[in-house]
């Protein structure tokens, strides 16, 4: 599971690029989301853009965070280094305690 939510979330991140790079900035960028040819006007593809960044933006924080709740639920399960070495070895001297 946790491998194909990570190939999903790549999947988002390449298409938040390119649609990024796509949308008409201030600055310029690379301004390729709008032409003279287009039937639509620059104002309707530039509100679609828009929108669809916001949805695969936060699809991507979504799958992100599933990510990260799985793999902690992994985690959870494991000890510290030093109690998984005194279980397989019992025979290890032990540390003094403190008076």
């Amino acid at each position: 599971m946790e491998s194909l939510l990570t190939f999903v979330n790549i999947a988002l991140a390449i298409i938040l690029v390119i649609v990024i790079l796509l949308q008409r900035s201030e600055g310029g960028a690379l301004g390729l989301g709008v032409s003279q040819d287009n039937f639509t006007s620059a104002r309707s593809v530039g509100t679609f853009l828009t929108k669809f960044t916001s949805i695969v933006a936060a699809l991507f924080i979504i799958c992100s965070i599933a990510i990260v709740a799985i793999s902690r639920d992994e985690f959870r399960e494991t000890q510290s280094v030093l109690e998984k070495e005194e279980e397989e070895n019992p025979n290890l001297p032990q540390i003094p305690q403190s008076k």
